[in-house]
Protein backbone atom coordinates (compact mmCIF):
# COMPACT_ATOMS: atom_id res chain seq x y z
CA UNK A 1 0.00 0.00 0.00
CA UNK A 2 0.77 3.89 -0.64
CA UNK A 3 1.71 5.68 2.48
CA UNK A 4 -1.31 7.66 1.62
CA UNK A 5 -3.57 4.29 2.16
CA UNK A 6 -7.00 4.86 2.94
CA UNK A 7 -8.13 4.47 6.72
CA UNK A 8 -11.63 4.29 6.82
CA UNK A 9 -11.96 5.17 10.54
CA UNK A 10 -10.20 8.50 9.87
CA UNK A 11 -12.61 9.22 6.27
CA UNK A 12 -15.41 11.96 5.96
CA UNK A 13 -18.35 10.61 4.00
CA UNK A 14 -17.84 10.05 0.68
CA UNK A 15 -18.33 13.93 -1.03
CA UNK A 16 -17.34 14.73 -5.13
CA UNK A 17 -15.34 17.84 -5.05
CA UNK A 18 -15.45 20.01 -8.54
CA UNK A 19 -11.08 19.00 -8.52
CA UNK A 20 -12.70 15.44 -8.81
CA UNK A 21 -14.63 16.57 -12.12
CA UNK A 22 -18.31 15.11 -12.80
CA UNK A 23 -19.66 11.00 -12.38
CA UNK A 24 -19.62 11.19 -16.16
CA UNK A 25 -18.84 12.82 -19.91
CA UNK A 26 -20.93 12.99 -21.94
CA UNK A 27 -18.98 13.21 -25.34
CA UNK A 28 -20.13 14.73 -28.44
CA UNK A 29 -23.85 14.92 -26.61
CA UNK A 30 -25.05 17.29 -29.99
CA UNK A 31 -24.54 14.43 -32.44
CA UNK A 32 -28.07 13.18 -33.78
CA UNK A 33 -27.85 9.58 -34.22
CA UNK A 34 -29.80 6.00 -33.43
CA UNK A 35 -26.92 5.11 -31.52
CA UNK A 36 -25.42 5.50 -28.22
CA UNK A 37 -22.01 4.22 -26.76
CA UNK A 38 -21.99 4.04 -23.04
CA UNK A 39 -18.48 2.87 -21.68
CA UNK A 40 -18.89 1.38 -17.93
CA UNK A 41 -15.33 0.89 -16.84
CA UNK A 42 -13.40 3.63 -19.32
CA UNK A 43 -11.45 5.10 -16.15
CA UNK A 44 -9.82 4.24 -13.04
CA UNK A 45 -9.39 7.77 -11.13
CA UNK A 46 -10.60 8.02 -7.85
CA UNK A 47 -12.81 11.11 -6.07
CA UNK A 48 -10.16 13.10 -3.39
CA UNK A 49 -12.13 12.22 -0.62
CA UNK A 50 -11.43 8.37 -1.17
CA UNK A 51 -7.25 8.93 -1.59
CA UNK A 52 -5.86 5.76 -3.03
CA UNK A 53 -8.08 3.71 -1.83
CA UNK A 54 -5.26 1.80 0.34
CA UNK A 55 -4.45 0.85 -2.88
CA UNK A 56 -0.53 1.23 -4.51
CA UNK A 57 -0.27 2.78 -7.71
CA UNK A 58 0.15 -0.41 -9.76
CA UNK A 59 -3.27 -2.27 -8.04
CA UNK A 60 -5.16 1.07 -9.06
CA UNK A 61 -4.12 0.32 -12.57
CA UNK A 62 -4.95 -3.60 -12.57
CA UNK A 63 -8.12 -4.50 -14.90
CA UNK A 64 -9.71 -5.15 -11.72
CA UNK A 65 -10.27 -1.28 -11.15
CA UNK A 66 -11.35 -0.18 -15.07
CA UNK A 67 -11.48 -1.46 -18.59
CA UNK A 68 -7.90 -0.09 -20.59
CA UNK A 69 -8.66 0.61 -23.64
CA UNK A 70 -12.01 0.36 -23.85
CA UNK A 71 -12.84 4.50 -23.82
CA UNK A 72 -10.55 4.58 -26.41
CA UNK A 73 -12.36 2.40 -28.61
CA UNK A 74 -15.31 3.38 -27.29
CA UNK A 75 -14.88 7.13 -28.74
CA UNK A 76 -13.38 5.99 -31.98
CA UNK A 77 -16.50 3.77 -32.78
CA UNK A 78 -18.95 6.81 -31.55
CA UNK A 79 -17.15 9.03 -34.32
CA UNK A 80 -17.51 6.54 -37.09
CA UNK A 81 -21.26 6.15 -36.22
CA UNK A 82 -21.33 9.67 -35.72
CA UNK A 83 -23.11 9.10 -32.13
CA UNK A 84 -22.54 10.52 -28.62
CA UNK A 85 -21.10 8.92 -25.66
CA UNK A 86 -21.39 8.69 -22.31
CA UNK A 87 -18.30 7.28 -20.33
CA UNK A 88 -18.09 6.71 -16.63
CA UNK A 89 -15.85 9.16 -14.71
CA UNK A 90 -14.56 6.77 -12.10
CA UNK A 91 -12.76 3.43 -11.43
CA UNK A 92 -15.27 0.70 -10.97
CA UNK A 93 -14.03 0.26 -7.55
CA UNK A 94 -15.63 3.48 -6.10
CA UNK A 95 -18.67 1.75 -7.11
CA UNK A 96 -19.30 -0.12 -10.49
CA UNK A 97 -21.99 1.05 -12.79
CA UNK A 98 -22.56 -2.38 -14.03
CA UNK A 99 -23.45 -3.75 -10.77
CA UNK A 100 -27.19 -3.93 -9.43
CA UNK A 101 -27.95 -1.89 -6.44
CA UNK A 102 -27.88 -5.09 -4.37
CA UNK A 103 -24.53 -6.83 -5.59
CA UNK A 104 -21.89 -7.89 -3.58
CA UNK A 105 -19.65 -6.27 -5.58
CA UNK A 106 -21.28 -2.81 -6.12
CA UNK A 107 -18.33 -1.33 -3.75
CA UNK A 108 -16.40 -4.32 -3.90
CA UNK A 109 -14.05 -5.05 -1.24
CA UNK A 110 -11.99 -7.58 -2.59
CA UNK A 111 -11.10 -8.14 -6.18
CA UNK A 112 -8.52 -10.62 -7.49
CA UNK A 113 -7.22 -11.62 -4.32
CA UNK A 114 -6.57 -8.10 -3.75
CA UNK A 115 -8.31 -6.06 -0.82
CA UNK A 116 -9.64 -2.80 -1.52
CA UNK A 117 -9.28 -0.86 1.81
CA UNK A 118 -11.94 1.65 1.21
CA UNK A 119 -14.57 -0.62 0.73
CA UNK A 120 -14.13 -2.96 3.57
CA UNK A 121 -17.29 -2.75 6.17
CA UNK A 122 -18.27 0.30 4.02
CA UNK A 123 -21.50 1.73 5.87
CA UNK A 124 -24.70 1.94 4.27
CA UNK A 125 -24.17 5.92 4.68
CA UNK A 126 -21.10 6.10 2.61
CA UNK A 127 -22.55 3.39 0.05
CA UNK A 128 -25.47 5.58 -0.86
CA UNK A 129 -23.34 8.41 -1.00
CA UNK A 130 -21.46 6.97 -3.93
CA UNK A 131 -24.95 5.97 -5.31
CA UNK A 132 -26.46 9.03 -5.27
CA UNK A 133 -23.41 11.00 -6.45
CA UNK A 134 -21.73 8.63 -9.15
CA UNK A 135 -23.98 5.76 -9.57
CA UNK A 136 -27.13 7.58 -10.36
CA UNK A 137 -25.98 10.31 -12.63
CA UNK A 138 -24.34 8.24 -15.12
CA UNK A 139 -27.59 6.16 -15.78
CA UNK A 140 -29.96 9.12 -15.30
CA UNK A 141 -28.07 10.23 -18.18
CA UNK A 142 -27.64 7.67 -20.11
CA UNK A 143 -31.73 7.15 -19.53
CA UNK A 144 -32.10 10.61 -20.76
CA UNK A 145 -29.96 10.11 -23.99
CA UNK A 146 -31.99 7.36 -24.76
CA UNK A 147 -35.62 9.32 -24.38
CA UNK A 148 -34.06 11.75 -26.29
CA UNK A 149 -33.71 9.49 -29.03
CA UNK A 150 -36.62 7.98 -29.08
CA UNK A 151 -38.33 11.94 -29.01
CA UNK A 152 -37.18 12.16 -32.47
CA UNK A 153 -39.05 9.26 -33.24
CA UNK A 154 -35.62 7.19 -33.67
CA UNK A 155 -35.33 3.30 -32.11
CA UNK A 156 -32.33 3.70 -29.71
CA UNK A 157 -29.71 1.44 -30.68
CA UNK A 158 -27.01 1.33 -27.15
CA UNK A 159 -23.36 -0.53 -27.81
CA UNK A 160 -21.37 -1.06 -24.55
CA UNK A 161 -18.10 -1.44 -25.21
CA UNK A 162 -14.91 -3.14 -22.45
CA UNK A 163 -11.98 -4.91 -22.22
CA UNK A 164 -10.61 -8.22 -20.27
CA UNK A 165 -7.51 -9.51 -19.66
CA UNK A 166 -5.41 -11.82 -21.69
CA UNK A 167 -4.69 -14.38 -18.86
CA UNK A 168 -7.23 -14.70 -15.86
CA UNK A 169 -6.06 -15.79 -12.33
CA UNK A 170 -3.71 -18.65 -12.54
CA UNK A 171 -2.25 -18.77 -15.81
CA UNK A 172 -5.86 -19.67 -18.03
CA UNK A 173 -4.93 -17.86 -21.38
CA UNK A 174 -7.74 -16.35 -23.36
CA UNK A 175 -7.59 -17.33 -26.70
CA UNK A 176 -10.54 -14.80 -28.08
CA UNK A 177 -9.45 -11.24 -29.73
CA UNK A 178 -12.97 -9.95 -29.18
CA UNK A 179 -15.74 -11.89 -26.75
CA UNK A 180 -19.21 -10.96 -28.02
CA UNK A 181 -21.92 -10.65 -24.47
CA UNK A 182 -25.38 -11.31 -25.17
CA UNK A 183 -28.50 -12.85 -22.99
CA UNK A 184 -32.19 -13.07 -25.00
CA UNK A 185 -31.92 -10.30 -27.68
CA UNK A 186 -29.54 -11.45 -30.76
CA UNK A 187 -30.32 -8.66 -33.02
CA UNK A 188 -26.94 -7.27 -33.33
CA UNK A 189 -24.74 -9.84 -31.21
CA UNK A 190 -25.55 -12.62 -34.03
CA UNK A 191 -25.23 -11.07 -37.34
CA UNK A 192 -21.56 -9.01 -35.54
CA UNK A 193 -20.43 -12.78 -34.37
CA UNK A 194 -20.93 -14.25 -38.27
CA UNK A 195 -19.16 -10.53 -39.35
CA UNK A 196 -16.19 -10.78 -37.27
CA UNK A 197 -15.92 -14.94 -37.89
CA UNK A 198 -16.45 -14.57 -41.65
CA UNK A 199 -13.32 -12.17 -41.80
CA UNK A 200 -10.80 -15.42 -40.99
CA UNK A 201 -8.49 -13.37 -39.06
CA UNK A 202 -10.28 -13.30 -35.63
CA UNK A 203 -11.13 -15.32 -33.04
CA UNK A 204 -14.63 -14.35 -31.79
CA UNK A 205 -16.00 -14.96 -28.20
CA UNK A 206 -19.66 -16.22 -28.17
CA UNK A 207 -20.67 -15.14 -24.91
CA UNK A 208 -16.73 -16.02 -23.91
CA UNK A 209 -14.61 -15.03 -21.52
CA UNK A 210 -18.27 -14.55 -19.81
CA UNK A 211 -21.57 -15.61 -20.10
CA UNK A 212 -24.07 -12.89 -19.87
CA UNK A 213 -27.00 -15.36 -19.98
CA UNK A 214 -25.87 -16.91 -16.72
CA UNK A 215 -25.74 -13.77 -14.88
CA UNK A 216 -27.48 -10.18 -14.78
CA UNK A 217 -25.29 -7.14 -15.00
CA UNK A 218 -27.24 -3.56 -15.31
CA UNK A 219 -26.66 -0.83 -17.87
CA UNK A 220 -27.61 -3.10 -20.99
CA UNK A 221 -30.04 -5.19 -19.03
CA UNK A 222 -32.26 -1.78 -17.44
CA UNK A 223 -31.30 0.31 -20.23
CA UNK A 224 -31.83 -1.67 -23.12
CA UNK A 225 -32.68 -5.62 -22.88
CA UNK A 226 -35.66 -4.88 -20.12
CA UNK A 227 -37.08 -2.32 -22.54
CA UNK A 228 -36.76 -3.91 -26.19
CA UNK A 229 -33.68 -1.67 -27.40
CA UNK A 230 -31.43 -3.72 -30.01
CA UNK A 231 -28.16 -3.89 -27.92
CA UNK A 232 -24.56 -4.98 -28.33
CA UNK A 233 -21.75 -5.49 -25.57
CA UNK A 234 -18.46 -6.99 -26.22
CA UNK A 235 -15.11 -7.19 -24.34
CA UNK A 236 -11.53 -6.15 -26.72
CA UNK A 237 -8.60 -8.22 -25.39
CA UNK A 238 -6.83 -4.92 -23.47
CA UNK A 239 -3.43 -6.46 -24.99
CA UNK A 240 -4.61 -5.18 -28.73
CA UNK A 241 -6.10 -1.93 -27.37
CA UNK A 242 -3.09 -0.34 -25.82
CA UNK A 243 -2.47 2.51 -28.06
CA UNK A 244 -4.93 4.85 -29.91
CA UNK A 245 -3.73 3.70 -33.26
CA UNK A 246 -4.68 -0.05 -31.74
CA UNK A 247 -7.96 1.31 -30.32
CA UNK A 248 -9.24 3.11 -33.58
CA UNK A 249 -8.07 -0.32 -35.53
CA UNK A 250 -10.28 -2.56 -33.25
CA UNK A 251 -12.74 0.32 -33.59
CA UNK A 252 -12.91 0.44 -37.32
CA UNK A 253 -13.22 -3.88 -37.11
CA UNK A 254 -16.13 -3.20 -35.23
CA UNK A 255 -17.70 -0.52 -36.88
CA UNK A 256 -17.85 -2.61 -39.79
CA UNK A 257 -18.94 -5.52 -38.21
CA UNK A 258 -22.01 -4.07 -37.35
CA UNK A 259 -25.36 -4.92 -38.73
CA UNK A 260 -26.82 -2.10 -41.78
CA UNK A 261 -30.16 -2.98 -40.24
CA UNK A 262 -31.71 -4.03 -36.87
Amino acid sequence: MDGTSFIATTKPLFKLTPADGPAFEHYAHERISPYLIVCDHARNRIPECLGDMGLSEEARNEHFAWDPGSEGVGRHLADMLGAPAIIAGFSRLVIDPNRVLEHPTLCSPHEDETDIPANIGISAAEKQARIDQVFMPYHNAIRAALEAIRARGQQPILISPHSFVPQYRKGQYRPWQIGVLWREDQRLARPFIEALKARGDIIVGDNQPYCRRSHRFHTVEVHAEDVGVPNLLFEVRHDFIRTDAEQKHWAEIIFKALPQTV
